[in-house]
């Protein structure tokens, strides 16, 4: 772990959400140098907390990647006192990042309007399941289900089979990407208006914006997409096939050069011309028969042999990894990609994955791990950044807003 500067050094981040789409956007920008502030209640931590499936002394491991970069506090938003420090907060701060369902900070009397009262430039970015206006805005959502009525979920799997899951609440890291995104557009504008702003992001529509041309597919031609197991229909050669030793490889040569360079790593250059797979469209019409020729050449061959002849032939192709695998491979090890953090609550480093995207000049970086306690920071926010004196410290952890 270092100390590099990174490209958001000087600006601070209040993140009062838990679980995954708020905390997520946190800490994205935690990760290119902001100083992130992570909000969780005295009597209530983070769920994440006890999240993930690997297990030491009693601990797991999603909370020490997902909350690195972060000062802990505890501070109860429910009570007057607790929204009086909030607010003292908001003074020093530059976004407020929360993902609660709609109505809640205001109900709490810290909606938008309290917030840039006391501080106009205030950028206060807001993930919830349905987005914070529409008919369903107080409908509470999480992020398998915003995948589902998204229609994301339904383009997933196999024709004529349930729609399974990622296996991953990609939902949730859709959402978190689009605030962090957000966040640096609000930012960006604020240095010519002055003013901060609203930024308010959907699970539901995070979901939608990646499908692509399923919309206007629809629109225009009826299409009503669905999920192709392996491969995309309509773009070929682009799927996983099966080799000699029981692995799986990913080749793609969607592309007319590409096509061609394949066939003649197959030992086949005829087919290049062949009217079946002659361009794009004929390829797609014709997917089955091409999955089929370039399947049973794979079969023959090693995993390992059918990489090298198609790296050989520079064709685009890829094993599918197990994260066994992943952790060593020396691409992803050469550009940094997993990264110690020195987890204090059993006392040892635990690999996480590293900093995209990369900047030259001003490189993001993994400075901490997730806080193994609740209010870690408390005497270096209350007392460093806000001049709270012991007293007054005291007197907030006697009545439990901290």
């Amino acid at each position: 772990m270092t100390d590099t500067p990174g490209a958001l050094d000087g600006y601070r981040v209040l993140e009062l959400g838990t679980l995954i789409s708020g905390p997520f956007a946190g800490r994205l920008l935690g990760d290119m140098g902001a100083d992130v502030i992570k909000v969780e209640a005295p009597d209530r931590p983070d769920p994440l907390r006890t999240w993930g499936n690997a297990e030491q002394d009693g601990h797991r491991f999603f909370w020490t990647v997902h909350a690195r970069n972060k000062r802990s506090i505890t501070l109860d938003l429910r009570g007057d006192a607790g929204r009086s420090v909030l607010l003292d907060l908001v003074e020093h701060a530059d976004v407020v990042l929360e993902n609660f369902r709609p109505g809640t900070l205001e109900r709490w009397g810290l909606g938008y309007d309290v917030l840039s009262a006391r501080n106009p430039g205030i950028v206060l970015a807001r993930v919830s399941g349905y987005g914070q206006t529409g008919p369903l805005a107080g409908r509470p959502g999480y992020a398998s289900v915003a995948e589902a009525v998204s229609g994301l979920r339904h383009l997933n799997g196999y024709p004529d089979q349930p729609p399974p899951r990622l296996s991953l609440s990609i939902g949730d890291t859709l959402a978190g990407m689009f605030a962090a995104q957000g966040i640096l557009a609000a930012l960006l504008a604020r240095q010519s208006t002055g003013r901060g702003q609203v930024v308010d992001v959907a699970l539901t529509e995070a979901c939608l914006a990646v499908q692509e041309s399923t919309i206007p597919d629809y629109d225009r031609g009826g299409v009503v997409r669905g999920p192709s197991g392996t491969r995309l229909d309509g773009i070929a050669p682009s799927n996983i096939y099966r080799t000699s030793d029981g692995k799986w490889v990913v080749i793609a040569a969607n592309q007319d050069t590409l096509f061609r360079r394949l066939c003649g790593a197959l030992g086949r250059p005829g087919l290049a011309e062949d009217p079946r797979f002659r361009d794009h469209l004929a390829r797609g019409r014709n997917q089955d028969e091409l999955d089929a020729i370039i399947g049973a050449w794979a079969g023959g061959r090693t995993a390992r042999a059918v990489i090298d002849e198609l790296i050989d032939a520079q064709v685009v192709v890829g094993p599918v990894n197990t994260v066994a695998e992943v952790v060593a491979d020396p691409q992803l090890r050469a550009r940094g990609m997993f990264v110690e953090h020195d987890d204090a609550r059993i006392g040892e480093s635990v690999l996480g994955p590293g900093v995209v995207p990369k900047l030259s000049a001003t490189p993001g970086s993994v400075r901490t791990a997730g806080s193994a306690e609740p209010g870690r920071d408390n005497d270096d926010v209350y007392a460093g950044l806000l001049g709270y004196s012991e007293e007054q410290r005291a007197a907030l952890r006697e009545e439990g807003a901290i």
